[in-house]
C-alpha cells in the first residue's frame, strides 16, 4: 500500500470512513491545513464543521522550536521537560505568549467574525488536523475541548509520530490515525501535494461544505 496521500482532501476522505460511527458531531478544524483534511469528513458523516484556532509558542531566540502552544477557550500548554532543558519557565516566554494570543484572537475575527465557538458541553467532538508532530498544538485544542465538557473527543489525524499518538491517547477518548510511519519526520513528507493554506483558503473551504 502506499504511504502517501495524494493530498489533504484525500486523507480526508479516508478518515471518513473511519469515523462512521459518529453521531452528528462537531467537526473542530485546527486551521488551516486541518480544515482541508476536515472538509471531506464532514462531507461523509454529516455532522457541523467548525475551526478550533490554536497557536504555536515558540523559543524566543529560535521561534521555529515549540515549547507550547494555545488554543482559543483555553490556557497555554507548555513542554515543560523541554523548556528546563533550555533554561526557560513559562514565565519566560510571557511575551511571547500574549502575542501569540493577539494573533489567536486575530485569525479567530478572521475565521468566525463576531461568532463564537460552538457551544460543546455534552457534543460528540471530532477535533481534526493535517497531522501530528510534537503534537503541542493538538494538546492545547484538546484540553481546551475538555475544558468545556462535551460528550465524547475523538482526535482525527491522517498521520502522526509514534510516540506523539500515544501521548495523545490520554488527552482524547480515541484517536484515529491512518499511518503511523516509523521514518516519521515531519507531517509534509507523507503527502505529494502539501500546499501552503492562506486564510481566504480556509474561508474558501469554509463555504464549501
Amino acid at each position: 500500500m502506499d504511504l502517501l496521500f495524494a493530498d489533504r482532501a484525500q486523507a480526508g476522505t479516508m478518515l471518513a470512513d473511519r469515523l462512521r460511527g459518529a453521531q452528528d458531531p462537531l467537526v473542530l478544524a485546527l486551521p488551516r491545513g486541518g480544515v482541508a483534511v476536515a472538509v471531506p469528513i464532514v462531507r461523509g458523516i454529516g455532522g457541523r464543521l467548525d475551526v478550533l484556532v490554536t497557536r504555536k509558542i515558540g523559543y524566543p531566540p529560535t521561534p521555529e522550536l515549540g515549547v507550547g502552544a494555545i488554543a482559543e477557550g483555553g490556557e497555554p500548554v507548555f513542554d515543560l521537560a523541554l523548556l528546563r532543558r533550555l533554561g526557560m519557565t513559562p514565565e519566560s516566554v510571557a511575551e511571547v505568549v500574549a502575542e501569540e494570543r493577539r494573533e489567536l484572537a486575530r485569525r479567530v475575527k478572521v475565521y468566525r467574525g463576531d461568532r463564537p465557538l460552538p457551544d460543546l458541553a455534552g457534543r460528540e467532538v471530532i477535533v481534526v488536523d493535517d497531522g501530528l508532530a510534537t503534537g503541542a498544538t493538538a494538546r492545547a485544542a484538546l484540553r481546551a475541548v475538555r475544558a468545556a465538557k462535551p460528550h465524547r473527543v475523538t482526535l482525527a489525524v491522517p498521520v502522526g509520530a509514534r510516540d506523539t499518538v500515544e501521548a495523545m491517547r490520554e488527552e482524547a477518548d480515541e484517536v484515529v490515525v491512518l499511518r503511523v510511519p516509523v521514518d516519521f519526520r515531519a507531517v509534509g513528507q507523507w503527502y505529494e501535494r502539501f500546499d501552503q493554506l492562506s486564510d481566504a483558503d480556509v474561508l474558501d473551504l469554509l463555504t464549501d461544505v
